[in-house]
């Protein structure tokens, strides 16, 4: 399939090499992107600038943006709903349309019953700094008709990452020489020049805006020289706060020629025995296969999970033998595992999360809410 004589399907050959570069492999701030693309590539700037906003323009690239540690820039965590069936693809719509500050919103099943597979609705969700996670919660499962619902924010993250595309084929038990490294959940403030460029830095490019000097708009969008706008993403970079500059693929829907990029995406857990956490994470996060791996302690609900990591395929056997070998290496480096799922994602929708106070004051006047309740 081609837009203007332009190949956009991800199994175009060019559009491989970038996309091997583009989804995961620009970690913090870069002044030229697309540059670095084209440089990691071995493809021509022009090659580069075109084929991404070709793909972006068909919706085989779903959005292109520099992402931010937004961990530790508002409270956030992963939810999951108890909610009636017939009330499920409502709630899930609701969550996907009107709550800007849901992100992943994502429909599982389990292969056999077990401890919480009721839970079928799960969504990633960040309230802005001074709000509560339970209050938005309480208004959400309200709204939904949630039974319940279980909140577990990160205690810390290990991987973080998705690059589906150099992911495909990847042998079972691949794995890094090192163990993950340990990223700590803190909190960071912001001064008001520092929300006003990470405004104009996170927000989505459209076709048009895929040029060569990419950020001098964004610049004049934050009202600061150019230099001004580098200086200050670079000094948040330093403190740990700017992701990656990626260029994301739909997960779950067909995309041109009606590919889709990954049929299947399973979510992990693990229980090991408390104090083993770090280390387990540390272990875990080593193989190639994950796009996510936290810790998180999920409760009684799912039989006390404490390791929680994402893998994305084609196939569903495949994904089960990444979990085996990675069952395996647990069991070789002496950490038990008392429990282990999996949970496997069906009818998805992944956005950015809203993270900004004015945009939840905004919200809540939508929804009926006084903001001042809302806060912790």
């Amino acid at each position: 399939m081609t837009t203007a004589g332009i190949p956009v399907t991800v199994d175009d050959p060019v559009n491989v090499a970038i996309l091997a570069v583009s989804e995961d492999r620009l970690h913090g701030f870069l002044r030229d992107p697309l540059g670095e693309i084209a440089r990691r590539s071995g493809l021509p700037l022009e090659t580069v600038v075109e084929r991404i906003r070709a793909m972006l323009a068909a919706g085989t690239i779903r959005r292109v943006r520099q992402t931010l540690v937004t961990t530790n820039l508002a409270h956030g965590a992963l939810i999951a709903w108890e909610v009636p069936q017939d009330q499920l693809h409502a709630a899930f719509d609701f969550m996907a349309r009107e709550d800007p500050f849901s992100g992943h919103v994502v429909i599982r099943t389990t292969d056999v019953a077990s401890p919480g597979s009721t839970y079928r609705l799960w969504t990633t969700l960040k309230v802005p700094q001074g709000y509560s996670l339970v209050k938005h919660c309480q208004f959400l499962a309200q709204r939904v008709g949630a039974v319940r619902f279980r909140i577990m924010p990160a205690k810390a993250l290990f991987v973080l990452g998705v690059g589906h595309t150099r992911r495909r084929g990847l042998e079972p038990g691949a794995k890094s020489e090192a163990p993950a490294r340990v990223q700590w959940i803190e909190e960071e403030r912001l001064t008001e020049l520092e929300w006003r460029v990470l405004a104009a830095l996170k927000r989505e490019f459209r076709p048009d805006e895929i040029v060569p000097d990419i950020w001098r708009a964004r610049a004049e969008e934050a009202g600061v020289s150019l230099e001004t706008f580098y200086e200050v993403a670079e000094s948040l970079d330093r403190r740990g706060l700017i992701g990656r500059f990626s260029t994301f693929l739909e997960h779950y829907k067909p995309v041109a020629g009606g590919q889709r990029v990954a049929r299947y995406n399973a979510l992990f857990h693990w229980a090991v025995p408390p104090g083993m956490e770090l280390k387990a994470g540390q272990e875990i996060g080593r193989h190639h296969i994950l796009t996510h791996c936290y810790w998180r302690e999920a409760g009684p609900e799912f039989h006390n999970v404490n390791l929680m990591a994402v893998a994305h395929g084609q196939e569903k056997d495949w994904l089960l033998a990444h979990k085996a070998a990675i069952d395996r290496h647990l069991a070789e480096v002496g950490i038990p595992v008392l429990y282990t799922n999996v949970f496997w994602g069906g009818r998805s929708e992944i956005k950015p999360s809203e993270i900004f106070p004015l945009a939840y004051e905004e919200w809540c006047r939508r929804m009926g809410l006084d903001p001042a309740a809302m806060r912790e």
